[in-house]
């Protein structure tokens, strides 16, 4: 069975908390888990990433039963991208929401197995036996610099311009969505999360604590939320976990005769 948690905090710098998070089951049973990271002034990023959220969930919570992966791909793809055009309508029709925006990373899965789909820097990861293994790619000016070989890996992490994005939902009227296939094996956790946790815990600690199979899920993103606090909370921090977990066998009933 696919077990998931979520929690956010608004951090120790910021006044509002712009990240919006989500995990459950749909109407027929698909997993979902879904952040938002927005941005925009006079809390146009907390409408962003709330709309881009409601709509996203909205629209795949009435998915049909078994469908197949194609299908949940496309589904998927096409919830992110619709969303992209809500949002910008929204920021469009309104002056105070001009140019709001914001990031998304959401897994869809059937079963064990689905697709994630992505637009900005959230992140996800798998987490196998206390490692961490990033899946997404952030779509950042810092992380084009890299790529094309101008800055390196400890140039990215201190650069001044590390949270400019390259692609965003909402900011434009058309956008892409990366999506990429997953599956969940027993004992792996899926991490999701917004930068207000990648920017400020490592990739080490994030891995070993959300592996930590000892505590609750809720336990393990709590710790993860107070190890962002610890290193400053300068940003909106949220985390949404899926874990595969293994269902116990049940055991019969003792019957028993008092002798």
């Amino acid at each position: 069975m696919i077990r998931t948690v979520h929690a956010s905090d608004i951090g120790r710098v910021r006044t509002v908390n712009e990240d919006s998070v989500w995990t459950g089951a749909t109407r027929h049973g698909y997993t979902l888990g879904i952040i938002a990271d927005g941005m925009g002034g006079h809390q146009a990023g907390d409408i962003a990433s709330r709309l881009a959220l409601n709509y996203i969930q909205g629209k795949l919570n009435d998915l049909q039963p078994d469908m197949s992966d194609e299908e949940l791909k496309v589904a998927l793809s096409g919830a992110i991208l619709e969303a992209n055009d809500t949002v910008f309508k929204e920021a469009s029709s309104d002056e105070k929401y001009h140019n709001m925006g914001t990031t998304v990373v959401a897994v869809l899965l059937n079963g064990c197995a689905g697709y994630i789909g992505h637009i900005g820097d959230s992140r996800a990861y798998m987490v196998k036996d206390g490692t961490a293994i990033q899946l997404t790619e952030d779509h950042t000016l810092v992380n084009e610099l890299f790529k094309n070989g101008q800055i390196s890996q400890e140039e990215m992490e201190n650069h001044p311009r590390r949270n400019v994005l390259t692609r965003a939902l909402g900011t434009d009227a058309k956008t892409s969505v990366d999506v990429a296939p997953v599956t969940l094996n027993p004992g792996e956790v899926l991490l999701l999360c917004s930068d207000g946790l990648s920017n400020f815990v490592s990739i080490e600690h994030l891995g070993k604590v959300a592996g930590i199979h000892e505590i609750t899920l809720e336990e393990r993103a709590d710790r993860l939320l107070q190890l962002a606090l610890l290193a400053g909370g300068g940003d909106n921090i949220s985390v949404a976990m899926l874990e595969h977990q293994e269902e116990e066998a049940s055991v019969p009933e003792a019957k028993g005769w008092d002798l």
